[in-house]
């Protein structure tokens, strides 16, 4: 697509959103009127025309559409999906919601009310996003046709640069066309010239040939250390003729990292990471934790308060167990249980560790002498484990993820994968909970961890939570 084309379709695109939002605008006001109440239409425009609220509305329009640029609802979204497009949509109309809601207060416009934006938000929500798939649907179909294409240069000729240029090809609803290659001649360039793919010039043409082709983005896939200069170059090249220069974000070959682009105190930086590392679900998991927690304690404070006096009553010591464990990036905190063993159970320790009965750093033996007669019932119930809801209000755990070691156990580990677990927020319980407990061995504990962390997701959250109670109930590998 030209770029006068595109500057018309943006345009069009804004002046479409702003019709949408008066049309929603509109629209919310049906339902806010009452639905026993009728109002003339002449009564409905007359309060429309007059000079003030004319005013007020044509610069509600203004914010709508500064917030609309500001959120990059205007960029382009060739490379988005239709959920990320929609996501895009969804933060735009609610800031949008939040604008007219703060203008609403400041100049008492008392039509304005929750149910009134909240009818606004919905309205103007659905008609932006179906609008915004059905455009993308048409484009779609018009790159498959061989329209609106956009010529790529590959620069590099690695098997990497391969799979890129192939990655590409195999979507064309995407509308990107590779017409070729650059590079210099190296070992690897036979094997290169064998895929079928054309190589059009080498690295000392690359400045002429960008001068005299139709090249709109140009893609560089050299090894950084080795010809880091090249592609200095090749960047400035770019940047000089306005060619958009992309990288493929993976230069580390990474297996299992996601990677994402942002921008860190106005440089932007590619972020490699496991799991999830923000976003509104990361948001609502610790929203949950804070909540649920704050509940089972209130609950179960009967409980507490009995299994507290049991504890007192029965062996000397305090009420609670206090350890120091590694928490998310191997952040030390103390965690809080009932206390089921003897006072000088971590001095005893030496003296059974002959009996561990798991493979791994893990101690764990099923007639542990240093537990009491009370802590036998607390631990085949997990009710020693409910003081760690505090741990959770302070934000040291999560009601679900990798449970938390204690020092002596992480300084045993021997694989740098195991020590991947430590990247979450630790948590009361996880997969390995609901699977068997500590019936299973290490490694398989491990990679239930590395499953959960890879997998996460707030549904799986509230499975694992589902799945914990009957197992809790069943006593299934408890120790």
């Amino acid at each position: 697509m030209s770029t006068i084309r595109r500057r018309l379709l943006v345009d069009a695109l804004k002046l479409y959103d702003l019709l949408v939002m008066a049309v929603s605008f509109a629209l919310a006001t049906v339902p806010a009127l009452g639905v026993g109440r009728t109002v003339s239409v002449s009564d409905f425009f007359a309060m429309r025309v007059k000079l003030a609220n004319f005013i007020i509305f044509f610069g509600i329009l203004i914010v709508w559409h500064l917030l609309f640029s500001a959120t990059s609802l205007y960029t382009s979204h060739r490379m988005s999906s239709r959920w990320e497009e929609s996501l895009d949509v969804m933060r735009s109309t609610a800031l949008g919601t939040l604008g007219l809601g703060i203008a609403a207060a400041l100049l008492h416009i008392n039509m304005a009310s929750m149910k009134f934006l909240a009818m606004f938000f919905l309205i103007s929500t659905g008609l932006l996003i179906c609008s915004r798939l059905l455009l993308k649907m048409v484009l779609t179909r018009a790159r498959v046709r061989g329209r609106n294409l956009r010529n790529v240069l590959m620069v590099g000729t690695s098997e990497r640069a391969v799979e890129f240029a192939e990655r590409l090809q195999a979507s064309p609803e995407l509308g990107y066309r590779i017409i070729g290659f650059a590079d210099v001649s190296w070992d690897g360039i036979e094997q290169f010239l064998q895929t079928g793919h054309a190589l059009v010039t080498d690295m000392e043409g690359l400045p002429e040939y960008l001068r005299k082709n139709v090249v709109d983005e140009v893609v560089i896939a050299l090894p950084i250390r080795s010809y880091h200069a090249v592609a200095s170059r090749i960047a400035e090249l770019c940047e000089e003729q306005g060619i958009i220069l992309r990288m493929p974000s993976n230069i580390f070959n990474l297996k299992l990292a996601h990677s994402g682009a942002e921008e860190v105190e106005g440089q932007p930086s590619i972020t490699h990471y496991t799991g999830t590392l923000e976003g509104w679900p990361v948001v609502m998991k610790r929203v949950l934790d804070f909540l649920l927690a704050a509940v089972a304690l209130i609950i179960t404070s009967p409980v507490l308060a009995l299994v507290a006096a049991l504890i007192k009553l029965t062996s000397p010591g305090p009420v609670l167990f206090k350890q120091m464990r590694i928490g998310q990036n191997k952040r030390r905190f103390t965690i809080y249980k009932f206390r089921s063993m003897t006072v000088d159970a971590e001095h005893r320790m030496r003296q059974i560790e002959h009996l561990n009965e798991v493979s791994g750093p893990v101690f764990k033996i099923k007639n542990d002498p240093r537990i009491t007669a009370v802590g036998k019932f607390l631990r085949k119930t997990s009710i020693d484990e409910l003081p760690q809801m505090l741990n959770v209000l302070r934000g040291d755990m999560s009601l679900v993820g990798p449970r938390p070691m204690s020092v002596r156990d992480f300084e045993l580990f021997q694989q740098d994968w195991h020590r991947r677990r430590f990247s979450v927020r630790p948590g009361i319980t996880c997969l390995w909970q609901v699977n068997g407990r500590s019936a299973i061995p290490f490694e398989q504990w491990m990679e239930l961890d590395m499953q959960y962390i890879d997998k996460w997701s707030l549904w799986l959250d509230l499975k694992i939570l589902a799945k914990t109670i009957p197992a809790v109930l069943k006593g299934s590998g408890a120790a």
